[in-house]
């Protein structure tokens, strides 16, 4: 008979997780997948899509329902689980059923930070995580003339601004640091994305710390701490994530920072695993999505009978900020023992920055042109030494290969 594998959460880590696993060891295990909210698995990507209406709910879904009923996959969403009983092998929804479990794999993403901060639990105020998020700001923004201020400068706060100006709301992006997605971009990096965030209709603030949201029923601006006022009637609060570790942290299991994993994706229970969000691995915890797809394929192989182990990831982003493309991978802090390569055309608006140490690639940042990204990608995750092609790397993988 097939081992009962049970999966919580329906993200994409998930849906990757079973569309490997029905692909190499279909029938092998009974699986089900257990999700908190009433959609089939969809890709958070494209919440701003959604939220700007180029796109519908459904058309941001991973798989179309025939899919996982073809592969004997049994999708339970819209009932959470509520704990799990590692006695007796089972997992408890929060209706009280509870449903058994040979092997069991946590996919719990994570949670939206959100900020200390007075006035917050105010009318107004929301998040940016999901497809709720979602509506719940469309509604907001269906009334004319309504002001959003976006709290947070990386990826989900830009992409919460554009998604919101498509909506046809007038939009403020408040970041604390001294240039966006300063953990990915570099200053040079982070200026271009600036000038093309702006140049959408969005008006950036840098270097601003936030106080206080205002307002006595429901939200009216956010105060500074210059003093300040900005005047809202939508904040969103889009300052990163925190994994989801709650159910792994009440069933006993290794949490730190996520659930701590080993190079088999097991947790401190061997027949429980985790990946995504929710995984702390090698000390490592990774609010990306091409992490969570290695996790998911590695687990996959296991769960196949394969002796297949995980490594760790080099952290890359490759994705359209607000349409404009941003490649990142590897450490582009740079700093002493390391030597850089750059190509900037401000016409163009293209840059890039390529970070050498010790005779390999070691990071790598592109803006406005990221064709050769994974090419830079495969270059530093395989250490390949770079002195025969250095005078053309910048130029991308063409011309290296044209000079070879």
């Amino acid at each position: 008979m097939s081992e009962p594998l049970l999966v919580i959460g329906n993200g994409m880590a998930a849906a990757k997780l079973c569309e490997e696993l029905t692909r190499r060891a279909l029938g092998r295990h009974a699986v089900a997948v257990i999700g908190a909210e009433p959609h089939l698995a969809y890709n958070r990507v494209l919440l701003s899509e959604v939220l700007a209406g180029h796109m519908t709910a459904a058309e941001a879904e991973m798989k179309p329902a025939t899919w996982w009923r073809e592969r004997g996959v049994t999708l339970q969403y819209g009932t959470p689980a509520a704990a799990i009983d590692r006695a007796a092998r089972e997992v408890i929804l929060a209706d009280g059923r509870r449903l058994p479990f040979g092997k069991l794999v946590l996919a719990t993403g994570s949670h939206p930070i959100r900020l200390p901060l007075p006035g917050m639990d105010l009318p107004g105020v929301h998040t940016f995580r999901d497809l709720d998020d979602v509506e719940a700001l469309l509604a907001a923004a269906a009334v004319p003339g309504t002001r959003a201020v976006v709290i947070g400068g990386g990826l989900l706060g830009i992409e919460a601004a554009a998604g919101l100006v498509g909506a046809g709301v007038e939009t403020r992006l408040v970041h604390l640091q001294d240039r966006l997605m300063e953990r990915q971009l570099d200053a040079a990096a982070g200026a271009f994305l600036k000038r093309a965030v702006e140049a959408k209709g969005i008006e950036v603030l840098l270097g601003a710390a936030s106080e206080a949201i205002e307002g006595d029923t429901r939200v009216t601006g956010l105060r500074l701490k210059d003093g300040r006022v900005i005047p809202a009637d939508i904040l969103v609060v889009a300052c990163g994530v925190i994994p989801n570790a709650d159910l792994a942290r009440a069933a006993g299991l290794e949490v730190k920072r996520g659930i701590v994993v080993d190079d088999t994706l097991a947790s401190s229970d061997p027949d429980i695993f985790a990946i995504g969000e929710c995984a702390e691995h090698r000390g490592m915890t990774y609010g990306l999505v091409a992490p969570a797809y290695e996790q998911a394929g590695v687990l996959a192989r296991r769960l196949a009978g394969e002796d297949a182990r995980y490594e760790g990831s080099v952290v890359s982003t490759n994705l359209k900020v607000s349409g404009v493309p941003v490649f990142s991978a590897g450490d582009v802090t740079g700093g002493p023992g390391t030597e850089d390569i750059v190509l900037t055309d401000r016409g163009l608006g293209v840059y890039r920055r390529l970070i050498v140490k010790d005779g390999v690639l070691a990071g790598a940042v592109l803006f406005g042109d990221t064709a050769d990204g994974l090419f830079y990608l495969d270059l530093i995750t395989r250490r390949t030494p770079i002195a025969a092609m250095r005078s053309e790397l910048a130029f991308g993988r063409d011309a290296v290969a044209a000079a070879a």
